[in-house]
């Protein structure tokens, strides 16, 4: 149920658009991309409201990913998370309220796209105004014609989470790289833990040279992972750095170490808002630029302890 669908979406369009790069002259943006049928009839109640809209109901409708720390999850009801303070900070700047919805990731990034930005599910439920954590690449977005990608807030990066006390000489380095800690190759022969069907585990089960699988011990989460490396079920998990961060006990390291070949090794993550409603999505560009700028947005990640990486934009 979780965005390693989205991702391995993305890393499909990242490895088509290489083999268009080589193989023909280089396009502007969306050049060479043929338009797709575009929805027909879609109520008005499904396709989200104006920014006057918003600004007059003292509103906005923000979808963000259920059970998905530290990023968006609830604890006895109430919204917590980095992108829950996001979404604060987007609402803060039209002067209203923020109100949270909070989905289920389904079998790729498209779909939901069309449940919570541009058509709404198949219960009838409408669309949100916004939906965050949208992993951001510029063909795919050419793909998507309906949704209006924008705000790129953050950049999401593949790690290393691994035992002080099964890698004692690992040395501790600057924020992404402890020169002796292990890096992917160890995991010929060290044990490692993945979120099942990650792009960490695509990853490690196709690595040169293979004969890992009996290595890689797999979980549901990113969370169970990485607590099988604090219980020392494990000598490493390997994911998304932030999330490896949030669930590191005190005796577990993180780092960022090199990774060959590995095409999707970072992201940039943003916001998606249906594309009749681009003024809304400037606007809340100008948001997130403003809350890069002036540091509440890196405030946000080190408030919990997390390394922040500022996006590509």
């Amino acid at each position: 149920m979780d965005r390693r669908r989205s991702l391995k979406a993305l890393a499909g369009v990242a490895v088509a658009a290489g083999m268009t790069l080589a193989a023909l002259p280089a396009w502007a943006r969306c050049e060479n991309h043929k338009p797709g049928p575009k929805p027909q009839n879609t109520a008005r109640g499904y396709v989200g409201q104006t920014m006057d809209d918003i600004i007059d109901r003292g509103f906005m409708t923000i979808a963000v990913y259920d059970d998905f720390p530290p990023y968006s999850y609830q604890e006895n009801g109430t919204p917590m998370g980095i992108d829950i303070d996001v979404g604060h900070i987007l609402a803060d700047a039209l002067g209203v309220e923020a109100r949270f919805t909070f989905v289920q990731a389904g079998e790729n990034l498209q779909s939901d796209l069309m449940n919570y930005v541009w058509k709404g599910t198949i219960q009838n439920e409408p669309v949100s105004n916004v939906m965050l954590r949208v992993p951001y690449n510029s063909d795919f977005a050419c793909q998507v014609e309906q949704v209006q990608f924008s705000g790129q807030y953050a950049k999401e990066e593949i790690a290393i989470a691994y035992s002080k006390a099964a890698y004692p000489d690992a040395v501790q380095g600057d924020q992404d790289r402890h020169p002796d800690a292990p890096v992917p190759a160890f995991f010929r022969y060290d044990t490692v833990a993945v979120e099942n069907d990650s792009i960490s585990d695509f990853y490690l089960t196709s690595f040169p040279g293979g004969n890992m699988g009996a290595n890689i011990h797999r979980f549901p989460t990113m969370a169970e992972a990485v607590g099988a490396v604090n219980s020392g079920e494990v000598m490493a998990a390997m994911g998304p750095r932030a999330q490896l961060q949030f669930s590191a006990g005190p005796g577990v390291a993180v780092h960022k170490p090199p990774l060959v070949n590995f095409a999707l090794s970072a992201w940039t993550v943003g916001l998606a808002v249906h594309t009749s409603h681009r003024d809304l999505a400037y606007a809340l560009d100008d948001a997130i630029a403003a809350a890069l700028a002036d540091g509440r947005m890196a405030a946000i990640y080190q408030s919990r302890g997390l390394v922040f990486s500022p996006p590509d934009r």
